[in-house]
């Protein structure tokens, strides 16, 4: 390799080999001296975290380099399906327009022509956004509040979902069928990766593909999933917070039933007849409570957003609900589990005194905003709960990976799929369980293990008796179906115009 020295070099004169020879030598000589400034700054708790950084790069890079198979003729009908229900919608709503508003020339996706309908036909008050009018989703559901948009208002919304769903179906794929994602293990502030594009500009961020969407991701030929969810694994998190700090492990033991949102809907209710038994005890937690809100989602949804110190005014336009019914739950569950409160005022000390939080497994934070705002004591009573979920998550798929014996394909965040020979699948996924468990030592003599859920399947939606057969099924120490023969583009929209 010829060897070119460009010091004396005009700059001009350069190849463009020579010049991108540069631009990586650059690269690597500030990066290096970055690291020379960084490295003495570091103490016991950095290190360990730059430590367990780097650890992350090899199954991060090999999901990378993997990428996901797509089935391209199950993408295809998802696609033509969603601009059916668009043409559809569209129908609906160009009628509404014309014959109940009176205009002749609408464009649902026109900016203007929406400004135009909203705010001088229907003389609705402008929704300002930086003292702009807009028509943005939070400016439309606010407008949902007029009886004379809200037909309107669902139609463009239910519009621009699909279009969404639409525009991350399309996006491209690699040549040889598979779908990838660039995994950013210091994307965030809290040890949460974050994902996007990959290096060769095709895929997209696949942490965050809703359940209609997962189908088109399926396991190699001779290969099946598994999908490990840590589900309720934030509210362990807290629970585990709150003990340690105030000895008060009633939030903890609540998650630990298996079912931390009826185990709360029992304690905000108690005159209800639960049996102590949690199958019972569920189906009477899915009854009604507001309309067709259940006890249930209720402690599931609110609950939530009560840990993170959400006010009724805000959670009530998250749920949905009106805000009395917010704030009739929210002294309830304060009642129920009044170490939240404490955690939310500890947090906030913390902050205002310190300016760094460090999080039950280690992560120390600094935090620049205004320590005085809302909004950063908000993002700092959620950090701890997000941030520990991920290192322990992450922790759980770096095993699995050093272990060698499955293929890891992806990481959303709370969970990681796999995919391994299903011939060996009654001997594996015990094997893969026992090593995603890890038991974490607490304050006064309790300990913390996450739970992980398990299900199964050749494509990542959920399984769906006549949609989906072969999605993702609970798995409950076996799986008796078999996967269905692969169908061609062609062969699927023939069946479909044939049925």
């Amino acid at each position: 390799m010829k060897i070119v020295d460009t010091s004396t070099m005009d700059p001009k004169s350069l190849s463009q080999f020579e010049r991108e020879m540069v631009y990586n030598g650059l690269d690597c000589c500030v990066t290096a001296e970055v690291l020379d400034a960084l490295l003495p700054q570091l103490d016991n708790l950095t290190t360990h975290i730059y430590a367990f950084s780097r650890a992350l790069q090899g199954p991060t890079l090999e999901m990378r380099l993997r990428g996901v198979r797509i089935d391209h003729a199950r993408k295809a009908e998802v696609i033509e399906n969603y601009f059916e229900q668009i043409d559809v919608l569209q129908h609906n709503l160009d009628r509404i327009v014309l014959e109940g508003v009176g205009l002749h020339s609408f464009n649902w996706r026109s900016n203007p022509d929406l400004h135009r309908l909203f705010y001088v036909t229907l003389g609705i008050p402008p929704i300002r956004k930086g003292g702009r009018p807009t028509v943005n989703r939070d400016a439309l559901e606010k407008m949902e509040q007029y009886l004379i948009a809200r037909p309107i208002v669902s139609h463009i919304m239910a519009m621009r979902d699909i279009a969404k769903k639409i525009g991350v179906l399309q996006t491209d794929i690699d040549g040889d069928g598979r779908m990838r994602t660039s995994y950013n293990i210091a994307g965030t502030s809290t040890g949460r990766f974050s994902s996007s594009f990959s290096e060769f500009g095709t895929g997209g961020n696949l942490q965050n593909v809703e359940e209609s969407l997962r189908s088109i991701f399926i396991s190699d030929p001779g290969m099946k999933m598994a999908k490990f969810d840590a589900k309720s694994g934030e509210s362990y998190v807290v629970g585990a917070i709150e003990h340690n700090l105030f000895k008060d492990g009633r939030y903890l033991s609540a998650c630990e039933t298996g079912d931390p949102h009826t185990a709360t809907a029992r304690i905000c209710w108690p005159s209800l007849p639960w049996t102590g038994d949690l199958g019972p005890d569920k189906a009477i937690a899915e009854q009604a409570y507001y309309r067709h809100y259940t006890y249930r989602f209720m402690c599931k949804k609110l609950g939530h957003g009560s840990n993170y110190g959400g006010k009724p005014a805000t959670l009530s336009q998250q749920a949905k609900l009106p805000i009395n019914i917010v704030s009739q739950f929210q002294p309830l569950y304060f009642r129920a589990f009044p170490a939240h409160l404490r955690w939310q005022a500890w947090v906030d000390s913390q902050l205002r005194k310190h300016g760094y939080l460090i999080s039950l497994m280690g992560r120390k934070r600094y935090f620049f905003g205004r320590r005085s705002d809302d909004s950063t004591l908000r993002e700092a009573i959620a950090y701890d709960p997000q941030s520990s979920l991920a290192d322990i998550v992450n922790r759980a798929m770096l095993r699995v990976w050093r272990d060698r014996r499955v293929q890891l394909l992806m990481q959303d965040h709370d969970a990681i799929t796999i995919q391994y020979p299903e011939e060996i699948e009654d001997e594996i996924i015990p094997q893969i369980m026992a090593l995603l468990e890890e038991t974490i030592p607490l304050e006064h003599n309790r300990t913390l293990t996450i739970p992980y859920d398990c299900k199964v399947g050749w494509n990542r939606g959920d399984w769906n008796a006549e949609t989906n057969k072969d999605g993702l099924k609970d798995w409950v120490g076996g799986d008796q179906r078999r996967r269905s023969p692969e169908v061609g583009i062609l062969d699927r929209s023939l069946r479909r115009r044939d049925g």
